[in-house]
């Protein structure tokens, strides 16, 4: 599974500014609501269920917030990077300012898994996170994520 099947363009937030966990689960989910024609409101409902099971923050700033969703028929992601990092209760006490968030089809099994391991992986580069938190654009942004992990490791 590669990056470019999770992400879209349009799927890139490059300047968050939201204050808490709350208001920016708000903001991801209007806007993964109107890119995969979802409730947003079904979207917020099953990160905040998935994130009070235990927090979704691995470290360095990054958290991969998921969930099952009711009529989607793909897994589906989105970049956001936050302006300011919030408190999303990681193990190393970091603030959260980079995140991916993954929604998966109720029935996509280890599929799911997969794309959360790719996603880990990939978010666990030290040189990637650099390059994230100061690439400018939304498009650039794209790029950098979708590109082969040969390229990035250049």
């Amino acid at each position: 599974m590669e990056m470019s099947e999770l992400l879209t363009p349009d799927a890139v937030l490059p300047a968050v500014k939201s204050t808490s966990k709350k208001h920016v689960f708000q903001e991801i989910a209007a806007r993964m609501g109107e890119i995969y024609g979802l409730p947003s409101r079904r979207i917020f409902d099953a990160l905040n269920a998935r994130e009070r099971l235990g927090s979704t923050a691995m470290g360095y700033g990054v958290a991969i917030p998921h969930a099952r969703i009711e009529g989607l028929d793909r897994i589906a992601g989105l970049f956001a990077r936050l302006e300011h990092p919030l408190d999303f209760d990681a193990a190393d006490g970091k603030g959260v300012d980079l995140m991916m968030v993954l929604l998966a089809p109720e029935d996509a099994g280890a599929d799911h898994l997969r794309a959360l391991a790719k996603v880990s992986r990939l978010l666990r580069e030290n040189g990637t996170r650099s390059k994230l938190r100061q690439t400018p654009t939304g498009s650039a942004l794209f790029a950098l994520l979708t590109e082969p992990a040969a390229s990035r490791a250049a």
